[in-house]
């Protein structure tokens, strides 16, 4: 394994704030995705108002499926819609699942090159954009159908969670047990109003034809993310069909939620601390990707979380935060019992099976949740890790200043 690059610069993470996370078809179903991000990258920057804009290096944001109303390197129409400087450049990177985590450590490496002494990461994604879960126009290379192993990658990743749930011995019953657990600490940390923070409430509109041949505009204030159901019950889960093999154990119930949602991420120097007179939260001690079978993607952490905490030089124990993306309950818990993490700090305040999965803005959320437990003086060193389509995991270690 090569060493860990002693590099000159630390990064700083200042401020972090994302919009309520919505369920395919719901609150954001006529919101444009560019719109949610403008709306986070407005919000986050307010938060140091000091900054001079000019000073931004560059702004990276993760998209699993760019094209469409997300299309056209949204993360550039979304800077200049959120009223940054011209001259501030933008850019949209994918790594599926991964994008909105792998957009602030990108950003995060500028800075430790000293290329940059200010950057914005983020992510964002609308399912309900999409008519697919492969994009408008899914086109997989047909050479991966004639290849076994690859059929994972063609036919979608369902079918990985089932694999996975066979390997690892996941029961049906587990998962739904999970899941559960998922819908429950969410639901406790909204009567907490532990995600108050780290979300910037959105006015939703609606356009409805009116009297007389007028457009009726309507708006809603959408404060709370709308995954969390009061009425999950494992008795009702328990009566949900397969949904990719027929005498599979994956479920409806059991499976990340398709969702809308973003996030934004401001990152600086220590010399950009001093600049602009900021207070930093935390420091991004270390980010790894690893890459896995393909059939197998939901094991992807098992080999990226090792790989970050020795670059870290940290133990697993010394972890008292993991941010865990519930892909699928069986992909989560084949994670947690290989690796022995402990359930207690895993996903505290619920996960995507609960809060929903807006794909590539998923990382960069959870980045905000961190942050906001962080002030709030709930972990010092915490981790934010999760699967990747094709075969992939990510691991991104965080701790508190």
């Amino acid at each position: 394994m090569r060493p860990t690059p002693d590099y000159e610069n630390e990064v700083y993470l200042v401020a972090a704030t994302r919009t309520p996370v919505g369920k395919r078809g719901g609150a954001f179903k006529a919101t444009r995705p560019d719109d949610l991000l403008a709306h986070v990258l407005r919000a986050v920057l307010s938060n140091t108002p000091r900054l001079d804009l000019q000073a931004i290096s560059d702004v990276i944001v993760g998209c699993a499926i760019p094209e469409a109303e997300q299309g056209l390197n949204v993360a550039r129409s979304a800077s200049l819609l959120a009223g940054l400087p011209h001259s501030v450049p933008a850019f949209t990177l994918n790594r599926f699942c991964a994008s909105g985590v792998q957009a602030i450590a990108d950003a995060a490496m500028r800075i430790r090159l000293g290329e940059a002494d200010v950057m914005v990461a983020g992510g964002v994604e609308s399912m309900s954009v999409m008519a697919h879960m492969g994009g408008n126009t899914p086109r997989p290379n047909p050479r991966l159908f004639l290849q076994s192993e690859h059929h994972a990658i063609a036919y979608g990743m369902g079918l990985t969670a089932e694999k996975v749930a066979q390997q690892y011995q996941i029961s049906r019953e587990d998962q739904d047990a999970f899941a559960q657990s998922s819908h429950e600490k969410a639901l406790a940390a909204q009567r907490d109003h532990k995600f108050l923070a780290e979300i910037s409430p959105f006015e939703a509109e609606h356009f409805s034809p009116g009297l007389n041949g007028q457009v009726q505009r309507t708006t809603r204030r959408i404060s709370q993310d709308e995954g969390p159901r009061a009425d999950s019950k494992t008795e009702k889960l328990a009566q949900l069909k397969p949904v990719f093999a027929a005498k599979g154990s994956v479920t409806a119930g059991n499976s990340a939620q398709m969702s809308d949602g973003a996030a934004a991420v401001l990152l600086m120097s220590e010399a950009g601390l001093k600049r602009f007179h900021a207070e930093p939260i935390a420091k991004l001690v270390a980010y790894r990707v690893a890459g896995v079978p393909p059939e197998l993607m939901g094991i992807g952490p098992i080999e990226a979380i090792p790989m970050a905490l020795n670059a870290a030089g940290w133990h697993q124990d010394e972890l008292d935060w993991i941010e865990l993306n519930e892909a699928f309950a069986a992909q989560a818990l084949a994670v947690m019992r290989t690796l022995k993490l402990d359930p207690e700090r895993v996903n505290p305040l619920g996960g995507a099976i609960a809060l929903g999965h807006p794909l590539g803005a998923t990382g960069a959320i959870r980045c905000a949740t961190i942050l906001s437990a962080m002030q709030r003086n709930e972990t010092h060193r915490a981790l934010i890790t999760m699967c990747i389509g094709t075969g992939m995991g990510a691991a991104c270690l965080l701790e508190k200043v």
